[in-house]
């Protein structure tokens, strides 16, 4: 009976040894494009959902402190425009030619279909200040103060009710 284990967990082995094998090989031998202009792999998006999901874990839980008023809105609205527009766009403004060459390609944070303002504040500034792996997204701790990133959270989080002030900046 031993033997019969032994013999069920020596092929276990030998068979995960296998299928890294032939991953590696696929993967040295080309099979798997990273191209950003190369359509996604097979469950790409699941696997990096998860990642992200695990990664944020509960910021969630984290609220603004800052007022969402109009002097936070539009300081958030300045940080946006020197660090965020060149990938996230402005208002009005179709994608930009920097994001149309990424993958995955960055929201437009200021329209409805690609905005956050759905997300819990907390999970967007954990966005901004530890960035995404992979995806483009730079960590802005070492750049922005904990007070810009902040304020651009608010801004990203109320952008579809923003003062006329605010907008006004976004669409030069």
């Amino acid at each position: 009976m031993a033997s019969r284990a032994g013999v069920f967990f020596l092929g276990i082995i030998v068979g995960i040894i296998a299928l890294i094998a032939g991953a590696i090989l696929f993967i040295r031998g080309g099979g798997i494009s990273m191209a950003t202009s190369a359509s996604p792999l097979p469950f790409e998006e699941n696997l990096a959902g998860m990642a992200i999901r695990a990664s944020i874990g509960d910021a969630a839980k984290q609220k603004d402190p800052l007022a969402a008023n109009e002097s936070t809105l539009i300081a958030g609205a300045h940080v946006f425009e020197e660090h965020c527009s060149a990938c996230h766009g402005i208002l009005g403004q179709a994608r930009t030619e920097i994001a149309k060459g990424m993958f995955p390609p960055p929201p437009q944070l200021l329209t409805a279909e690609g905005g956050v303002t759905d997300d819990p504040e907390g999970v967007t500034y954990w966005v901004v200040t530890h960035g995404i792996r992979l995806s483009g997204m730079p960590a802005f701790s070492g750049a922005l103060s904990d007070t810009e990133r902040w304020q651009v959270t608010a801004l990203v989080a109320h952008a579809d009710k923003l003062p006329p002030t605010v907008s006004a900046i976004l669409s030069r």
